[in-house]
């Protein structure tokens, strides 16, 4: 008999225990941040961030705006301390953010989020990837002194997050993988990144909050030390990882938000050949506890940009999960 609501199931499932059934995630659920920390946005999200970093539209046209690819803010890592300078938020009213917030979200869903934008993402966003990544080698005491300009300023607005937002969970999002490689060796990631994510995650784990991490790509490299960081859950789990052997080493305490990718599918697969590979992923992945499935409902009629084909898979989807969402606990 199903006991646990939707967020009940997801906060057992996150602080290391077995869920009732297979909980669902969704990365919207972490992003409950102060609002402060968008900078000045137009209404189609371009603009800059408080760091004086602008974000375009791709010339492809591909959303949600990203960082530009050129005019870089910082072009020399040894000039960090005269480009880069965090704002004054000494008069925000907190509690009224707070509330905004909280009124706004959808209380059946878990409460997340955090003040931190990382720190491999706000180094190659100021620099780029060629020179923030040549910085790393070049002048990797310059660099971790920027970061540590950045941590405190995140870290102090971390605390004030737990007190007036009281998440029920911690979240970060670093970017630091390739589809088929992380950007940095294990050592290197070890002396510059590690250390601030760390010291981040450690102001939500001493409040007693589980904590999160968003990162797309090969990651498992740094699977060891985000555990060890008091890290409990990751997202999105994609099929560049060996998601067995990962389960298999962390069980419950590192639970896997994802879901079967569908970018490989093909318009002709056939529901049948959906549905069985689908049967097949839940059985490799539920087990156990420590997996989760995206959060979803397919819309009655294609979403824009949705093809007819990617449609129809998705609803065979998230048929065949409600079928055996509460088979295996």
């Amino acid at each position: 008999m199903v006991t646990l609501n939707k967020k009940e199931n997801f906060m057992r499932m996150i602080n290391r225990e077995i869920p009732e059934y297979v909980p669902t995630y969704s990365l919207w659920w972490a992003f409950n941040s102060p609002s402060i920390l968008r900078g000045v946005r137009n209404e189609d999200g371009t603009g800059r961030d408080i760091w004086g970093v602008e974000s375009v539209i791709d010339s492809g046209g591909i959303n949600p705006p990203m960082p530009k690819t050129h005019d870089f803010i910082l072009t020399d890592i040894t000039k960090w301390r005269d480009v880069i300078k965090a704002p004054d938020f000494s008069d925000v009213d907190w509690e009224a953010m707070a509330k905004e917030s909280r009124d706004a979200a959808d209380p059946a869903n878990p409460f997340g989020g955090g003040t931190s934008s990382g720190y491999f993402q706000p180094l190659v966003a100021f620099m780029g990837f060629t020179e923030g990544l040549s910085a790393c080698f070049e002048e990797p005491e310059e660099v971790k002194a920027l970061l540590s300009y950045i941590c405190d300023f995140q870290v102090e607005l971390a605390k004030k997050y737990i007190y007036y937002y009281k998440p029920d969970f911690g979240f970060l999002a670093d970017d630091i993988a390739h589809e088929r490689n992380p950007f940095l060796s294990l050592e290197m990631f070890q002396d510059i990144i590690a250390p601030f994510w760390r010291r981040y995650y450690s102001v939500f784990v001493e409040a007693g909050l589980p904590m999160g991490h968003h990162n797309c790509g090969h990651f498992e490299l740094y699977l060891d030390d985000l555990v060890d960081m008091g890290v409990s859950f990751w997202d999105p789990v994609q099929s560049s990882n060996d998601e067995l052997a990962i389960k298999a080493k962390f069980g419950t305490n590192l639970a896997m938000c994802g879901g079967m990718e569908g970018r490989f599918w093909k318009d002709d697969t056939t529901e049948e050949e959906v549905r069985t590979a689908f049967r097949a992923y839940m059985d490799k992945m539920a087990p156990g506890g420590g997996f989760a499935v995206f959060d979803f409902v397919p819309s009655d009629e294609p979403m824009p940009g949705q093809s007819e084909a990617q449609w129809r898979r998705s609803r065979w989807t998230y048929d065949e999960f409600e079928k055996l969402r509460y088979s295996y606990y």
